[in-house]
């Protein structure tokens, strides 16, 4: 069973319709005790880091969320979900949880935000065992759908994993062990999203 995490922010409806038709077992909760239990957990994204922190400790979610990721299943942070492992964000200048040290940053390269819509994204080190496995199917270049004003910037170059441009390049997935953190919307984007869902919850740790 795969947990969605039940924040109060989050597009979680069309994300418990992509497992349904992926034929995953997939609910939204906020229980620890069901968080803790799951086989995967999807961090959400839609909104502003500040409330997503706010939310998370009014709910007692904050130490419940971190065991999941230390007990080294299959985490996913989706949008804002991605952004919120950072150390901080340049949105409302917020401290978020730190699991990935770096900085959330605002596009500012006169285009404008947020990007919303279809961008590439170019796989990098594909070849590398995780990441290859993460990319089955999927190719270099394909399209995936972003909204998005802010983006991650970890300290670590090593776990960026994807890369697209937007006026300027920026890391649209990275992974670190058990943690992967993706930009754009894998439920909003068709074969290549519904693929690389499939993807991380089913052959990642297959043996």
């Amino acid at each position: 069973m795969i947990a969605v995490l039940d924040y109060g922010l989050g597009n979680v409806g069309s994300l418990l319709n992509a497992f349904e038709k992926l034929g995953i077992a997939a609910i939204k909760t906020a229980n620890p005790e069901l968080l803790i239990n799951a086989d995967g957990l999807i961090f959400p994204g839609d909104g502003a880091a500040g409330a997503a922190m706010e939310n998370l400790e009014k709910r007692k979610l904050i130490n419940p969320l971190i065991n999941f990721i230390k007990s080294g299943k299959p985490f996913l942070g989706i949008c804002l979900g991605m952004q919120i492992l950072l150390t901080s964000s340049a949105e409302g200048n917020t401290k978020c949880l730190n699991i990935i040290p770096g900085q959330v940053k605002k596009f500012n390269n006169g285009l404008k935000i947020p990007q919303i819509g279809w961008n590439q994204i170019r796989i990098k080190n594909k070849e590398l065992g995780i990441k290859n496995k993460l990319f089955r199917n999927i190719s270099d270049k394909s399209y995936f759908y972003f909204i998005n004003s802010y983006y991650c910037v970890p300290d670590d170059k090593e776990i960026i994993t994807g890369i697209t441009d937007y006026g300027e390049d920026f890391c649209s997935i990275f992974l670190k062990n058990n943690i992967c953190g993706v930009q754009f919307h894998p439920e909003k984007s068709g074969r290549s999203g519904f693929q690389l869902l499939l993807n991380y919850f089913q052959n990642i740790y297959d043996n």
